[in-house]
């Protein structure tokens, strides 16, 4: 039997962004999205929790190194998002409006192509306290 298992990384990021949709007025987009289609633009601390699982290596005992992990998501995520405006510095945002939901996936997509695949990817995001998204689901 195989002792596929779970490892956990943790990171935060900071970021602005607005939920809108560009044809819609500014009274369409309020009803549909509320504050968060501030024109001005609004802001979040997220929480990021990346899972992997996979069966841990005989020899080292690892599913994945946590620091090789930790830098994966430093290098390819948070310094595309961190301390950004989502709809105007990253070009993942620039026609997709940033929700959690989207986020989530654009997340999974880039560590995706970063992890071998032979190994599981679940990435969890929270947006706030009690709002969270989970990708896949």
């Amino acid at each position: 039997m195989e002792r596929k298992t779970a490892i956990f990384r943790r990171e935060h990021f900071n970021a602005a962004h607005r939920l809108f949709v560009p044809g819609w007025t500014d009274e369409q987009n309020f009803e549909k999205f509320g504050k968060c289609s501030n024109p001005h633009y609004h802001g979040h601390n997220y929480d990021l929790e990346v899972k992997v699982t996979g069966v841990p290596d005989p020899l080292t005992g690892y599913v994945i190194n946590l620091s090789d992990l930790s830098s994966i998501i430093q290098k390819k995520v948070l310094a595309k998002f961190d301390h950004k405006n989502l709809n105007l510095d990253t070009r993942e945002f620039a026609s997709l409006n940033p929700t959690a939901e989207n986020i989530v996936f654009v997340i999974y997509e880039i560590l995706r192509k970063e992890l071998d695949d032979s190994l599981g990817l679940t990435v969890r995001l929270y947006e706030t306290e009690r709002n969270f998204v989970e990708y896949p689901a």
